[in-house]
């Protein structure tokens, strides 16, 4: 089970075991995922409709998306930004699960209350998530910036990027978006370990399943989490997006209509104002999809990972007592 249990036979991980394993998860994760993240953020930021009956912006449907990203700008474009993306997703994954073993950890050694409960692993999980926000947020401007340049490309590489966004828009340029982000990511990760939680518990495997009985139950209990969090948040994801892009209209001329906004609360005017509360919505679609896999495979080899560890750890100790 995720998060501190005094409850199980192995013994506790160590923050450094935490941040291997979801550092390790999140590469796998990541490599898997990306093509769907690339397709969720071209639709994000698209200002026309994605109806098929009203065909004026560039892609509206997801088929139809991948033929037109595959046409265009080849297979290599699905990875787009895959560069700082992996690096977040190391960062990232190696910060939350390390944050969210420490707090589980503290709620039990400080608390009455139960470590393993469901609305500790809610709370646990969306302030482990905020932190990892915090300290990730410039790669994934980054990442969402190569995601959604067309061609001619106006970044060459993650050094040219960084260097020329630091030259002409300063520093403050990287934590583009990161009000709506903080605001959706407690819940949203709150509400992933929460029903990871609770799914587990239901979702009890046979006993003569072994371990991968237990593997196929972390990836149903995670998918299952994954869709139902990514749902109840997804407007927070695309105001996001949209004010990551902000200062970045010249590359994305191709794609369509561009729009500047001022701050979230303007966000959010315009996007009521031209495209409805449906525009909230828009890539919900592909981000269900990568929710599934991403959530999914995320549980799935951070508790995989997390095996193997404790078994190279039991393998020492029996090898130290000879």
């Amino acid at each position: 089970m995720v998060g501190y249990d005094p409850r199980a036979q192995r013994a506790p991980l160590t923050t450094e075991e935490a941040a291997l394993a979801g550092s390790a998860a999140g590469i796998v994760t990541r490599a898997v995922v990306s093509p769907f993240d690339v397709i969720k953020i071209r639709f994000q930021l698209q200002i026309e409709s994605l109806s098929s009956a009203r065909s004026s912006g560039k892609y509206w449907g997801l088929f139809q998306a991948s033929r037109c990203i595959h046409t265009e700008e080849g297979v290599s474009a699905f990875w787009k930004g895959h560069i700082p993306a992996q690096l977040l997703s190391i960062c990232y994954g190696a910060v939350q699960f390390a944050s969210f073993e420490c707090l589980t950890k503290v709620v039990h050694d400080m608390t009455a209350f139960d470590s393993q409960a469901s609305g500790m692993h809610f709370m646990c999980g969306g302030l482990a998530a905020c932190s990892a926000t915090v300290v990730c947020q410039p790669l994934d401007t980054l990442r969402t910036r190569f995601a959604a340049q067309g061609e001619p490309k106006m970044y060459k590489n993650l050094p040219h990027a960084v260097s020329k966004m630091w030259r002409t828009e300063g520093a403050l340029t990287f934590y583009r978006g990161l009000s709506p982000t903080l605001i959706a990511v407690f819940p949203y990760a709150g509400l992933q370990f929460f029903f990871y939680n609770i799914f587990k518990r239901i979702l009890t495997p046979p006993p003569f399943a072994g371990t991968s009985g237990e593997n196929m139950r972390s990836l149903i209990c995670g998918s299952g989490a994954g869709v139902i969090s990514k749902t109840i948040t997804y407007p927070f994801d695309l105001f996001k997006k949209r004010l990551q892009v902000g200062g970045f209209e010249e590359a994305r001329v191709q794609f369509g209509q561009v729009r500047r906004y001022r701050g979230l609360a303007d966000c959010v005017v315009q996007i009521t104002k031209e495209e409805g509360v449906r525009g909230y919505f828009k890539g919900l679609s592909p981000s269900l999809l990568k929710a599934a896999l991403s959530t999914g495979f995320t549980f799935f080899w951070y508790e995989f990972f997390l095996n193997v560890l404790c078994d190279l750890k039991e393998s020492q100790r029996v090898n130290n007592k000879r």
